[in-house]
Protein backbone atom coordinates (compact mmCIF):
# COMPACT_ATOMS: atom_id res chain seq x y z
CA UNK A 1 0.00 0.00 0.00
CA UNK A 2 2.83 2.41 0.96
CA UNK A 3 4.66 1.56 -2.27
CA UNK A 4 1.50 2.26 -4.32
CA UNK A 5 1.15 5.67 -2.63
CA UNK A 6 4.79 6.48 -3.36
CA UNK A 7 4.41 5.54 -7.02
CA UNK A 8 1.25 7.61 -7.35
CA UNK A 9 2.97 10.53 -5.64
CA UNK A 10 5.96 10.29 -7.98
CA UNK A 11 3.69 10.18 -11.04
CA UNK A 12 1.94 13.33 -9.82
CA UNK A 13 5.30 15.04 -9.29
CA UNK A 14 6.48 14.08 -12.80
CA UNK A 15 3.24 15.49 -14.19
CA UNK A 16 3.71 18.75 -12.26
CA UNK A 17 7.26 19.10 -13.57
CA UNK A 18 6.11 18.35 -17.11
CA UNK A 19 3.55 21.17 -16.87
CA UNK A 20 6.32 23.71 -16.32
CA UNK A 21 8.52 22.21 -19.04
CA UNK A 22 10.91 20.04 -17.02
CA UNK A 23 11.44 16.54 -18.44
CA UNK A 24 14.10 14.69 -16.42
CA UNK A 25 15.10 11.09 -17.07
CA UNK A 26 14.54 10.12 -13.43
CA UNK A 27 13.02 11.76 -10.35
CA UNK A 28 13.99 10.75 -6.82
CA UNK A 29 11.75 12.36 -4.20
CA UNK A 30 12.29 12.61 -0.44
CA UNK A 31 14.64 9.65 -0.18
CA UNK A 32 15.64 8.39 3.25
CA UNK A 33 19.11 9.12 4.62
CA UNK A 34 20.52 5.64 3.98
CA UNK A 35 19.32 5.70 0.37
CA UNK A 36 20.95 9.07 -0.21
CA UNK A 37 24.20 8.04 1.46
CA UNK A 38 24.39 4.97 -0.78
CA UNK A 39 23.83 7.06 -3.92
CA UNK A 40 26.36 9.70 -2.85
CA UNK A 41 29.06 7.09 -2.30
CA UNK A 42 28.15 5.22 -5.50
CA UNK A 43 28.34 8.41 -7.57
CA UNK A 44 31.58 9.52 -5.86
CA UNK A 45 29.94 12.75 -4.77
CA UNK A 46 31.33 12.26 -1.28
CA UNK A 47 32.99 9.81 1.07
CA UNK A 48 32.03 8.21 4.37
CA UNK A 49 34.18 9.28 7.29
CA UNK A 50 35.11 7.01 10.20
CA UNK A 51 32.26 8.50 12.24
CA UNK A 52 29.83 7.79 9.36
CA UNK A 53 29.33 11.40 8.25
CA UNK A 54 29.35 12.25 4.54
CA UNK A 55 32.31 14.40 3.50
CA UNK A 56 31.96 16.56 0.36
CA UNK A 57 34.09 19.21 -1.31
CA UNK A 58 32.71 22.20 -3.22
CA UNK A 59 35.81 23.18 -5.19
CA UNK A 60 36.60 26.88 -5.40
CA UNK A 61 33.14 27.84 -4.11
CA UNK A 62 33.63 27.39 -0.37
CA UNK A 63 31.47 30.35 0.65
CA UNK A 64 28.59 32.45 -0.60
CA UNK A 65 28.85 34.59 -3.74
CA UNK A 66 26.99 37.76 -2.65
CA UNK A 67 27.87 39.75 -5.77
CA UNK A 68 26.13 37.09 -7.88
CA UNK A 69 22.83 37.26 -5.98
CA UNK A 70 19.93 38.97 -7.76
CA UNK A 71 16.29 39.83 -7.13
CA UNK A 72 13.93 40.14 -10.09
CA UNK A 73 12.81 43.76 -10.42
CA UNK A 74 9.10 43.85 -11.28
CA UNK A 75 5.84 45.49 -10.20
CA UNK A 76 5.87 43.64 -6.86
CA UNK A 77 9.46 44.33 -5.85
CA UNK A 78 10.29 47.65 -7.49
CA UNK A 79 9.05 49.77 -4.58
CA UNK A 80 9.47 47.27 -1.73
CA UNK A 81 13.04 46.00 -2.09
CA UNK A 82 15.98 48.03 -0.74
CA UNK A 83 18.03 48.07 -3.95
CA UNK A 84 21.75 48.72 -3.74
CA UNK A 85 25.03 46.93 -3.06
CA UNK A 86 23.25 43.96 -1.47
CA UNK A 87 20.07 43.58 -3.51
CA UNK A 88 20.95 43.65 -7.20
CA UNK A 89 18.02 44.08 -9.63
CA UNK A 90 17.57 41.65 -12.51
CA UNK A 91 15.15 42.07 -15.44
CA UNK A 92 12.12 39.78 -15.48
CA UNK A 93 12.52 38.83 -19.15
CA UNK A 94 16.15 37.82 -18.64
CA UNK A 95 15.09 35.64 -15.69
CA UNK A 96 12.55 33.88 -17.93
CA UNK A 97 15.17 33.20 -20.62
CA UNK A 98 17.67 31.87 -18.07
CA UNK A 99 15.00 29.60 -16.57
CA UNK A 100 14.15 28.21 -20.01
CA UNK A 101 17.82 27.38 -20.58
CA UNK A 102 17.97 25.63 -17.20
CA UNK A 103 14.90 23.57 -18.08
CA UNK A 104 16.55 22.42 -21.32
CA UNK A 105 19.67 21.53 -19.37
CA UNK A 106 17.63 19.23 -17.11
CA UNK A 107 16.16 17.20 -19.98
CA UNK A 108 17.08 13.52 -19.71
CA UNK A 109 18.95 14.13 -16.45
CA UNK A 110 18.37 12.61 -13.02
CA UNK A 111 17.08 15.04 -10.40
CA UNK A 112 16.53 14.84 -6.66
CA UNK A 113 13.49 16.49 -5.07
CA UNK A 114 12.86 17.49 -1.47
CA UNK A 115 9.36 18.55 -0.48
CA UNK A 116 9.15 20.07 2.99
CA UNK A 117 8.68 23.29 4.92
CA UNK A 118 10.32 26.45 6.18
CA UNK A 119 8.90 27.60 9.53
CA UNK A 120 8.04 25.49 12.58
CA UNK A 121 4.97 27.62 13.34
CA UNK A 122 2.26 26.12 11.14
CA UNK A 123 0.47 29.46 10.93
CA UNK A 124 3.46 31.01 9.19
CA UNK A 125 5.27 28.07 7.62
CA UNK A 126 6.09 27.97 3.92
CA UNK A 127 5.72 24.77 1.85
CA UNK A 128 8.80 24.43 -0.36
CA UNK A 129 10.18 22.20 -3.10
CA UNK A 130 13.93 22.00 -3.68
CA UNK A 131 15.26 20.38 -6.84
CA UNK A 132 18.96 19.48 -7.06
CA UNK A 133 21.15 17.70 -9.57
CA UNK A 134 23.35 16.15 -6.86
CA UNK A 135 22.32 13.65 -4.22
CA UNK A 136 24.51 15.18 -1.52
CA UNK A 137 22.71 18.51 -1.77
CA UNK A 138 19.41 16.65 -1.47
CA UNK A 139 20.73 15.13 1.77
CA UNK A 140 21.84 18.60 2.87
CA UNK A 141 18.39 20.17 2.42
CA UNK A 142 16.72 17.13 3.99
CA UNK A 143 18.77 17.70 7.12
CA UNK A 144 18.47 21.50 7.13
CA UNK A 145 14.80 22.13 6.40
CA UNK A 146 11.65 20.80 8.10
CA UNK A 147 10.88 17.27 7.01
CA UNK A 148 7.22 16.42 6.37
CA UNK A 149 5.33 13.53 7.91
CA UNK A 150 4.10 10.84 5.52
CA UNK A 151 0.64 12.41 5.63
CA UNK A 152 2.01 15.92 4.97
CA UNK A 153 4.12 14.65 2.08
CA UNK A 154 1.12 13.05 0.41
CA UNK A 155 -0.79 16.36 0.35
CA UNK A 156 2.22 18.65 -0.08
CA UNK A 157 1.71 21.64 -2.38
CA UNK A 158 4.85 23.78 -2.68
CA UNK A 159 4.47 27.55 -2.60
CA UNK A 160 8.12 28.18 -3.45
CA UNK A 161 10.41 26.10 -5.67
CA UNK A 162 14.20 26.23 -5.60
CA UNK A 163 16.30 24.89 -8.48
CA UNK A 164 19.89 24.33 -7.29
CA UNK A 165 21.56 23.01 -10.42
CA UNK A 166 25.32 22.98 -9.86
CA UNK A 167 26.24 21.76 -13.32
CA UNK A 168 24.36 24.55 -15.10
CA UNK A 169 26.29 27.76 -15.60
CA UNK A 170 25.24 31.12 -16.97
CA UNK A 171 26.94 32.79 -19.93
CA UNK A 172 27.40 36.37 -18.68
CA UNK A 173 27.43 38.03 -22.08
CA UNK A 174 24.19 36.26 -23.05
CA UNK A 175 22.39 36.06 -19.72
CA UNK A 176 23.26 39.41 -18.16
CA UNK A 177 24.91 37.95 -15.07
CA UNK A 178 28.23 39.09 -13.62
CA UNK A 179 29.82 35.63 -13.82
CA UNK A 180 28.69 32.09 -14.64
CA UNK A 181 27.39 31.81 -11.05
CA UNK A 182 23.95 33.13 -10.09
CA UNK A 183 21.49 33.09 -7.19
CA UNK A 184 18.25 34.46 -8.60
CA UNK A 185 15.21 35.29 -6.42
CA UNK A 186 11.86 35.83 -8.13
CA UNK A 187 9.37 36.87 -5.44
CA UNK A 188 6.48 37.23 -7.91
CA UNK A 189 6.79 33.78 -9.49
CA UNK A 190 8.03 32.28 -6.21
CA UNK A 191 10.99 30.61 -7.86
CA UNK A 192 14.67 30.60 -6.91
CA UNK A 193 17.35 29.66 -9.43
CA UNK A 194 20.87 28.74 -8.31
CA UNK A 195 23.53 27.73 -10.79
CA UNK A 196 27.27 27.35 -11.16
CA UNK A 197 28.08 27.04 -7.44
CA UNK A 198 27.90 23.82 -5.40
CA UNK A 199 28.16 25.67 -2.06
CA UNK A 200 25.03 24.43 -0.26
CA UNK A 201 24.76 27.49 1.97
CA UNK A 202 23.31 29.34 -1.02
CA UNK A 203 20.19 27.14 -0.87
CA UNK A 204 19.72 27.72 2.84
CA UNK A 205 20.20 31.48 2.62
CA UNK A 206 17.97 31.89 -0.42
CA UNK A 207 15.02 30.60 1.59
CA UNK A 208 16.00 32.87 4.48
CA UNK A 209 15.85 35.80 2.04
CA UNK A 210 12.37 34.70 0.98
CA UNK A 211 11.12 34.64 4.58
CA UNK A 212 12.73 38.02 5.27
CA UNK A 213 10.74 39.49 2.40
CA UNK A 214 7.40 37.83 3.16
CA UNK A 215 7.00 37.93 6.94
CA UNK A 216 7.17 41.69 7.77
CA UNK A 217 3.94 42.35 5.89
CA UNK A 218 2.32 39.83 8.27
CA UNK A 219 3.68 41.60 11.36
CA UNK A 220 6.21 38.81 11.97
CA UNK A 221 9.82 39.79 12.70
CA UNK A 222 12.29 37.60 10.70
CA UNK A 223 15.67 37.28 12.43
CA UNK A 224 19.21 36.09 11.69
CA UNK A 225 19.66 34.59 15.14
CA UNK A 226 19.84 31.41 17.17
CA UNK A 227 17.41 30.72 20.01
CA UNK A 228 17.18 28.54 23.10
CA UNK A 229 15.04 28.01 26.20
CA UNK A 230 16.08 27.75 29.85
CA UNK A 231 14.73 25.29 32.37
CA UNK A 232 12.33 27.93 33.62
CA UNK A 233 10.86 28.38 30.15
CA UNK A 234 12.72 31.64 29.39
CA UNK A 235 13.54 32.15 25.72
CA UNK A 236 16.74 33.88 24.57
CA UNK A 237 17.88 35.06 21.14
CA UNK A 238 21.44 35.35 19.79
CA UNK A 239 21.91 37.68 16.80
CA UNK A 240 25.07 37.74 14.73
CA UNK A 241 26.70 37.12 11.38
CA UNK A 242 28.31 33.79 10.48
CA UNK A 243 31.23 32.97 12.74
CA UNK A 244 30.31 35.32 15.60
CA UNK A 245 29.11 32.52 17.89
CA UNK A 246 25.35 32.05 17.34
CA UNK A 247 25.57 28.28 17.03
CA UNK A 248 28.28 27.83 19.66
CA UNK A 249 26.66 29.96 22.37
CA UNK A 250 23.13 28.71 21.84
CA UNK A 251 24.26 25.06 22.06
CA UNK A 252 24.23 25.12 25.85
CA UNK A 253 23.89 21.92 27.88
CA UNK A 254 21.85 23.83 30.49
CA UNK A 255 19.35 25.11 27.94
CA UNK A 256 17.27 23.57 25.16
CA UNK A 257 18.00 24.57 21.56
CA UNK A 258 15.18 26.00 19.42
CA UNK A 259 17.42 26.67 16.43
CA UNK A 260 20.89 27.86 15.50
CA UNK A 261 20.44 30.46 12.76
CA UNK A 262 17.07 31.68 11.45
CA UNK A 263 13.83 32.47 13.29
CA UNK A 264 10.61 34.41 13.23
CA UNK A 265 9.03 36.31 16.14
CA UNK A 266 5.24 36.45 15.97
CA UNK A 267 2.71 37.54 18.58
CA UNK A 268 2.75 33.97 19.89
CA UNK A 269 6.53 33.77 20.32
CA UNK A 270 9.63 32.57 18.49
CA UNK A 271 9.78 29.81 15.86
CA UNK A 272 12.66 28.25 13.97
CA UNK A 273 12.65 28.48 10.18
CA UNK A 274 14.65 25.29 9.84
CA UNK A 275 14.76 21.69 10.97
CA UNK A 276 18.53 21.42 11.25
CA UNK A 277 21.81 23.17 12.04
CA UNK A 278 24.62 24.41 9.80
CA UNK A 279 27.52 24.69 12.22
CA UNK A 280 30.89 26.22 11.42
CA UNK A 281 33.41 23.65 12.60
CA UNK A 282 36.90 25.02 12.03
CA UNK A 283 39.00 24.15 15.12
CA UNK A 284 36.04 22.28 16.60
CA UNK A 285 36.95 20.36 19.74
CA UNK A 286 34.89 18.19 22.02
CA UNK A 287 35.68 20.02 25.25
CA UNK A 288 34.55 23.47 24.06
CA UNK A 289 31.59 22.39 21.90
CA UNK A 290 30.53 18.87 22.91
CA UNK A 291 27.02 19.07 21.45
CA UNK A 292 28.24 20.00 17.97
CA UNK A 293 31.05 17.44 18.15
CA UNK A 294 28.64 14.63 19.00
CA UNK A 295 26.20 15.73 16.27
CA UNK A 296 28.72 14.84 13.58
CA UNK A 297 27.66 11.28 12.86
CA UNK A 298 25.63 9.24 10.37
CA UNK A 299 23.60 11.51 8.09
CA UNK A 300 25.62 14.65 8.83
CA UNK A 301 27.03 16.43 5.78
CA UNK A 302 30.58 17.76 6.25
CA UNK A 303 31.30 20.51 3.77
CA UNK A 304 34.99 21.10 2.90
CA UNK A 305 36.29 19.46 6.08
CA UNK A 306 39.65 17.80 5.46
CA UNK A 307 39.56 14.05 6.20
CA UNK A 308 42.66 12.06 7.15
CA UNK A 309 43.26 9.54 4.35
CA UNK A 310 44.50 6.81 6.70
CA UNK A 311 42.06 7.06 9.61
CA UNK A 312 39.19 8.65 7.65
CA UNK A 313 38.57 10.90 10.65
CA UNK A 314 37.71 14.58 10.08
CA UNK A 315 40.53 16.99 10.88
CA UNK A 316 38.71 20.08 12.12
CA UNK A 317 41.97 22.00 12.60
CA UNK A 318 42.93 21.82 8.92
CA UNK A 319 41.87 24.96 7.04
CA UNK A 320 43.70 24.14 3.80
CA UNK A 321 40.41 23.99 1.86
CA UNK A 322 38.73 26.90 3.66
CA UNK A 323 38.19 28.46 7.07
CA UNK A 324 34.47 28.08 6.36
CA UNK A 325 34.19 24.36 7.10
CA UNK A 326 30.62 23.31 7.90
CA UNK A 327 28.53 20.50 9.35
CA UNK A 328 24.86 20.12 8.45
CA UNK A 329 22.75 17.91 10.70
CA UNK A 330 19.10 17.64 11.85
CA UNK A 331 18.25 19.52 15.02
CA UNK A 332 17.30 16.35 16.87
CA UNK A 333 21.01 15.42 16.84
CA UNK A 334 21.32 18.03 19.63
CA UNK A 335 20.27 16.49 22.99
CA UNK A 336 17.20 18.17 24.42
CA UNK A 337 16.44 20.22 21.31
CA UNK A 338 12.92 21.65 21.31
CA UNK A 339 10.74 19.84 18.76
CA UNK A 340 8.68 21.36 17.24
CA UNK A 341 11.08 24.29 17.37
CA UNK A 342 8.88 26.82 19.14
CA UNK A 343 9.52 29.15 22.08
CA UNK A 344 7.84 31.95 23.97
CA UNK A 345 8.48 35.67 23.67
CA UNK A 346 12.17 36.22 24.54
CA UNK A 347 13.15 37.75 27.86
CA UNK A 348 16.77 38.38 26.78
CA UNK A 349 18.39 39.20 23.44
CA UNK A 350 22.14 38.93 22.82
CA UNK A 351 23.72 40.85 19.93
CA UNK A 352 27.03 39.21 18.94
CA UNK A 353 29.84 41.14 17.28
CA UNK A 354 33.34 39.94 16.45
CA UNK A 355 35.30 43.19 16.80
CA UNK A 356 38.58 42.91 14.87
CA UNK A 357 39.77 46.25 16.32
CA UNK A 358 39.72 44.72 19.82
CA UNK A 359 38.20 47.83 21.43
CA UNK A 360 34.54 46.96 22.03
CA UNK A 361 33.62 45.87 25.57
CA UNK A 362 33.01 42.12 25.98
CA UNK A 363 29.46 42.81 27.17
CA UNK A 364 27.24 45.90 27.51
CA UNK A 365 23.58 46.53 28.31
CA UNK A 366 21.48 48.36 25.69
CA UNK A 367 18.43 50.57 25.93
CA UNK A 368 15.62 49.95 23.44
CA UNK A 369 16.96 52.81 21.29
CA UNK A 370 20.48 51.46 21.65
CA UNK A 371 19.25 48.05 20.58
CA UNK A 372 17.62 49.52 17.47
CA UNK A 373 20.80 51.50 16.69
CA UNK A 374 23.12 48.50 16.96
CA UNK A 375 20.64 46.26 15.16
CA UNK A 376 20.53 48.67 12.23
CA UNK A 377 24.31 49.11 12.31
CA UNK A 378 25.11 45.42 12.57
CA UNK A 379 28.79 45.99 13.27
CA UNK A 380 31.06 42.95 13.16
CA UNK A 381 33.97 41.52 11.24
CA UNK A 382 33.45 39.23 8.29
CA UNK A 383 35.37 36.13 9.27
CA UNK A 384 37.63 34.21 6.95
CA UNK A 385 35.87 31.95 4.47
CA UNK A 386 32.25 32.96 4.94
CA UNK A 387 32.42 34.77 1.61
CA UNK A 388 34.77 34.16 -1.29
CA UNK A 389 37.82 36.43 -1.07
CA UNK A 390 37.68 36.97 2.71
CA UNK A 391 40.96 35.52 4.08
CA UNK A 392 41.22 37.44 7.38
CA UNK A 393 38.74 39.33 9.58
CA UNK A 394 37.45 42.49 7.95
CA UNK A 395 35.47 45.18 9.80
CA UNK A 396 32.02 45.61 8.31
CA UNK A 397 28.54 46.95 9.02
CA UNK A 398 25.85 44.48 8.04
CA UNK A 399 22.49 45.97 8.96
CA UNK A 400 20.14 43.75 10.93
CA UNK A 401 23.07 41.37 11.51
CA UNK A 402 22.27 39.86 8.14
CA UNK A 403 22.31 42.44 5.34
CA UNK A 404 23.09 39.87 2.61
CA UNK A 405 19.67 38.31 3.21
CA UNK A 406 17.48 41.32 4.00
CA UNK A 407 15.40 42.42 1.01
CA UNK A 408 13.61 45.33 2.67
CA UNK A 409 15.01 48.54 4.19
CA UNK A 410 16.70 48.09 7.59
CA UNK A 411 14.17 50.43 9.23
CA UNK A 412 11.36 47.94 8.49
CA UNK A 413 13.06 45.27 10.59
CA UNK A 414 14.27 47.72 13.28
CA UNK A 415 10.72 48.99 13.79
CA UNK A 416 9.52 45.44 14.39
CA UNK A 417 12.37 44.88 16.87
CA UNK A 418 11.54 48.03 18.83
CA UNK A 419 7.86 47.11 19.01
CA UNK A 420 8.64 43.60 20.27
CA UNK A 421 11.11 44.85 22.93
CA UNK A 422 8.55 47.32 24.27
CA UNK A 423 5.64 44.88 24.22
CA UNK A 424 7.49 42.04 25.96
CA UNK A 425 9.89 44.05 28.18
CA UNK A 426 12.91 42.30 26.64
CA UNK A 427 16.44 43.05 27.89
CA UNK A 428 19.18 43.42 25.26
CA UNK A 429 22.95 42.97 25.61
CA UNK A 430 25.78 43.58 23.14
CA UNK A 431 28.51 40.90 23.39
CA UNK A 432 31.92 41.08 21.69
CA UNK A 433 33.25 37.65 20.70
CA UNK A 434 36.11 39.21 18.74
CA UNK A 435 39.53 40.32 19.92
CA UNK A 436 40.93 41.53 23.24
CA UNK A 437 44.32 43.02 24.18
CA UNK A 438 44.81 44.47 20.71
CA UNK A 439 43.47 44.22 17.17
CA UNK A 440 43.49 41.11 14.99
CA UNK A 441 47.10 40.00 14.56
CA UNK A 442 48.20 41.42 17.92
CA UNK A 443 45.47 40.65 20.44
CA UNK A 444 43.83 37.30 21.11
CA UNK A 445 40.33 36.06 20.36
CA UNK A 446 38.00 36.49 23.33
CA UNK A 447 38.15 33.54 25.71
CA UNK A 448 35.11 31.36 24.94
CA UNK A 449 34.71 30.38 28.61
CA UNK A 450 34.62 34.04 29.66
CA UNK A 451 32.03 34.75 26.98
CA UNK A 452 29.89 31.81 28.09
CA UNK A 453 30.04 33.04 31.69
CA UNK A 454 28.95 36.57 30.71
CA UNK A 455 26.11 35.25 28.57
CA UNK A 456 24.95 32.99 31.40
CA UNK A 457 25.01 35.96 33.79
CA UNK A 458 22.90 37.95 31.33
CA UNK A 459 20.37 35.13 30.96
CA UNK A 460 19.97 34.27 34.63
CA UNK A 461 19.61 37.87 35.80
CA UNK A 462 23.00 38.25 37.52
CA UNK A 463 23.85 41.33 35.45
CA UNK A 464 20.69 43.05 36.63
CA UNK A 465 22.23 43.20 40.13
CA UNK A 466 25.70 44.63 39.43
CA UNK A 467 26.99 48.17 38.97
CA UNK A 468 27.79 49.63 35.56
CA UNK A 469 30.22 52.19 34.17
CA UNK A 470 29.45 54.32 31.12
CA UNK A 471 31.77 54.04 28.13
CA UNK A 472 31.72 57.59 26.76
CA UNK A 473 33.18 56.73 23.35
CA UNK A 474 30.81 53.88 22.50
CA UNK A 475 27.95 55.27 24.62
CA UNK A 476 27.47 51.91 26.31
CA UNK A 477 26.74 50.77 29.87
CA UNK A 478 29.35 48.15 30.81
CA UNK A 479 29.16 45.94 33.94
CA UNK A 480 32.06 46.44 36.36
CA UNK A 481 31.91 42.86 37.59
CA UNK A 482 30.80 39.43 36.47
CA UNK A 483 31.41 36.29 38.48
CA UNK A 484 34.01 34.07 36.82
CA UNK A 485 35.40 36.82 34.55
CA UNK A 486 38.58 38.81 35.45
CA UNK A 487 37.70 42.46 36.04
CA UNK A 488 40.34 43.70 33.56
CA UNK A 489 38.63 41.73 30.78
CA UNK A 490 35.43 43.73 31.26
CA UNK A 491 37.29 46.96 30.38
CA UNK A 492 39.01 46.38 27.03
CA UNK A 493 41.34 49.35 27.54
CA UNK A 494 42.92 47.54 30.47
CA UNK A 495 43.83 44.58 28.24
CA UNK A 496 45.96 46.75 25.92
CA UNK A 497 49.62 47.43 26.78
CA UNK A 498 49.53 50.65 24.71
CA UNK A 499 46.69 52.77 26.11
CA UNK A 500 47.08 55.54 23.51
CA UNK A 501 46.82 52.97 20.75
CA UNK A 502 43.56 51.73 22.29
CA UNK A 503 42.16 55.27 22.51
CA UNK A 504 43.00 55.99 18.88
CA UNK A 505 41.47 52.70 17.67
CA UNK A 506 38.32 53.23 19.76
CA UNK A 507 37.82 56.73 18.34
CA UNK A 508 38.41 55.42 14.83
CA UNK A 509 35.76 52.73 15.22
CA UNK A 510 33.30 55.19 16.81
CA UNK A 511 33.73 57.46 13.78
CA UNK A 512 33.05 54.48 11.49
CA UNK A 513 29.76 53.88 13.35
CA UNK A 514 28.73 57.51 12.88
CA UNK A 515 29.62 57.60 9.18
CA UNK A 516 27.89 54.29 8.49
CA UNK A 517 24.65 55.34 10.18
CA UNK A 518 24.29 58.32 7.84
CA UNK A 519 23.29 55.93 5.05
CA UNK A 520 19.92 55.33 6.74
CA UNK A 521 18.83 58.93 6.15
CA UNK A 522 16.20 60.40 8.44
CA UNK A 523 16.09 58.32 11.62
CA UNK A 524 14.60 59.17 15.01
CA UNK A 525 16.92 61.34 17.12
CA UNK A 526 16.50 59.00 20.08
CA UNK A 527 17.95 56.15 18.02
CA UNK A 528 20.79 58.18 16.49
CA UNK A 529 21.78 59.58 19.90
CA UNK A 530 22.04 56.05 21.33
CA UNK A 531 25.09 55.28 19.18
CA UNK A 532 28.84 55.92 19.64
CA UNK A 533 30.17 59.50 19.89
CA UNK A 534 32.72 60.52 17.30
Amino acid sequence: MIEDLEQASTRLLVSQLDQIGIKPSKVRRNLQVQELVDIIVQKNEGTLTANKAISVKTGKYTGRSPDDRYIVDDDLTHGTVDWGKVNHPFPSDRFDRLFEKMKRHLEKREIFVFDGFVGADKEHRLPIRIITDHAWQNLFVRQLFIRPTAEELESHKPEYTVFAINDFKAIPEDDGTRTDVFIMLNYSKKIVLIGGTPYAGEIKKSMFSVMNYQLPQKGVFPMHCSANIGRNGDTALFFGLSGTGKTTLSADSNRMLIGDDEHGWSDRGVFNFEGGCYAKCINLNRDAEPQIWDAIRFGTVLENVVVDKETMMPNFNDSSLTENTRAAYPIDYIPGAVIPSLGGNPSVIIFLTADAFGVMPPIAKLTKEGAMYHFMSGYTSKLAGTERGITEPKATFSECFGAPFMSRHASVYAKLLGEKITKHNTTVYLVNTGWSGGPYGIGKRMNINHTRRMVTAALNGELAKVSYRHDAVFNLDVPTECSGVPSEVLNPRNTWSEKDAYDNSAKKLAQMFVENFKKFGSVSGEITDAGPRA
